[in-house]
Formats: structure tokens, sequence, C-alpha cells
């Protein structure tokens, strides 16, 4: 279920069992989306995932800043340096997208710009966001933009095989408490947001198994940062250098885990989140 109005905080959700004997030690704080790849987080109460596959409609689309060589009948991992994305573009952040998957459209605001809505699925819809973007974005795009969707079964991902990125929020503070500012975690762009681990907790969980709510995914591995992260999600302007923060604080620039879905299931904000077989 989607957020009518996602908040560029995740949400606190309280964990969904009674605190006690068997007191739950870490939940899933917050669940995000983002269907067009570098643009809006959108928040979810709740999702069901499928095994192998990516979140539903999650980095579904994604802008071509030039070509890019994705051909949708034989589709291959392309560089996000391929696309309109905050790491190239920090004025991404201040165009504001909202996908309803129910009727299939996309709305889209921007500074000095008139509001869109269309049909990504049409030729049509997709050739007017492009256009669209296009006069937002002005000179800061290389061009021409062109809108892909992704065929069944491929994501626009930073990773191969990370359909999920998991964010463990206690890191999240260390880094802050290092660098003595607030983080806003969409920083991150992570899928799922888990409070209750130990900071750093994620890094010992390549390979292993973790059950949130009816789903199981699997660790592939850490998530590299990029200057994404320097980029305000709210104001476009690069105002925080996490990158290096997290090398001069910690020797590395890591921040969060990709994972794969083993076996789907329903996952819920609020869910226990467990390790292991």
């Amino acid at each position: 279920m989607v957020g009518l109005a996602p908040k560029l905080r995740p949400v606190m959700a309280e964990p969904r069992e009674p605190m006690g004997e068997s007191a739950v030690t870490a939940w899933l704080q917050g669940i995000w989306r983002y269907p067009v790849k570098g643009f809006t987080p959108e928040a979810l109460t709740s999702v069901t995932l499928a095994a192998g596959r990516a979140l539903p409609f999650d980095r579904v689309y994604a802008v071509e800043d030039g070509p890019s060589g994705f051909d949708p009948a034989a589709p291959q991992h392309i560089s996000k340096q391929k696309f309109t994305v905050l790491a190239n573009i920090p004025a991404v952040a201040q165009v504001r997208t909202r996908l309803d998957d129910q009727a299939g459209r996309l709305h889209a605001t921007a500074p000095g710009q008139p509001d869109f809505a269309g049909d990504l699925d049409s030729e049509l819809g997709a050739q007017a966001f492009a256009a669209w973007l296009g006069e937002g974005l002005g000179d800061a795009a290389r061009g021409p933009l062109r809108l892909l969707r992704a065929p069944a079964g491929h994501r626009f991902m930073d990773d191969e095989e990370g359909f999920v990125s998991i964010i463990n929020l206690a890191s999240l503070r260390a880094l802050e408490r290092t660098l003595g500012v607030e983080v806003d975690p969409l920083r991150l762009r992570g899928n799922f947001y888990i409070d209750g681990w130990p900071a750093w907790a994620e890094d010992a969980l390549t390979d292993q198994l973790i059950t949130i709510g009816g789903a199981r995914l699997k660790g592939i591995k850490t998530i590299t940062r990029c200057v994404a992260t320097h980029v305000n999600p709210t104001t476009g302007a690069r105002d925080l250098e996490l990158v290096r923060g997290l090398f001069q604080a910690f020797g590395h620039t890591h921040c969060g885990l990709y994972a794969a879905v083993q076996d789907g299931g329903q996952v819920t904000r609020g869910d226990r989140v467990t390790t292991g077989a």
C-alpha cells in the first residue's frame, strides 16, 4: 500500500509484537520504493515480495541521459552514470514524482514547470515526460533524454543481484555522531530501514538469511556509497560529504546491504526482523 503523501524522512513504526520476555530486538521501521530511478521515494505500509524479484514498481523506470545502449529485448545491467540520477544531476532532487500504479499514471512537479501527468507505459506519455523533464533540467542534462521501462524480470538497479537494499539505522546514527549533523536516511535511498541491530551488524550478513515478516532474504554484499549521498534530498544542494565522513571515521565507504528475495511473502512496516536459518 502506497503512502499518499510520503514524508522525506522515514516514519517511525513500532514493533508489531508486545515487548516483554521475548522482546523484539529488531524490526522494520520503514519501506520505500523508487518507481523512477533517481527520483522521489514513495513510502509503503506493506508490500508483497516475490522470490528473485525487486519490490513491485521499484526502479521500474529510468531516464536515459544520452544513449545508454540499453536493449529491452536483451536487458543488461547499465551503470547509473547513464541515467538522470542525483550523482550526476543534483537538481533531480527538486523534481517530485508520484506513481499512481492503480491508474497507471505518473504525476510530477518541478520549480518553474507546469505539473505533469501521463501514462509512462505509452509511447506518447514516455516522450512527453522526457520532454517535460528536459525543460526542467536544462543544461544540467547531457541529453537527449529518453524514458526507459524495465521489461519483465529486470530493474534499473545499481547492483546486478541485489534487488532489495537494507539500511541499518544504528549505522546511520553512528555516522551522524561522527559527523556531528543529522543525516536524512533517505540520502541512502534504501528499500527497508531496520531498527534494533547494532551499528554495522549488516556487514556480517553477506550470504546470511534475513527474515522480515513473511519473506526471507539473503544478504548479497555491502553497499558502497557514492556522491549521490552528498545531495540533500529536499533541496538538491550538495551539502554533506558523506563518503569522506564514512572513510575518515570508519575506514570504509559502505553503508547498507544488498539482498535478494529467497522466499516471497508479505512484509509490513513494524514487522519483526530476524537473522539466521
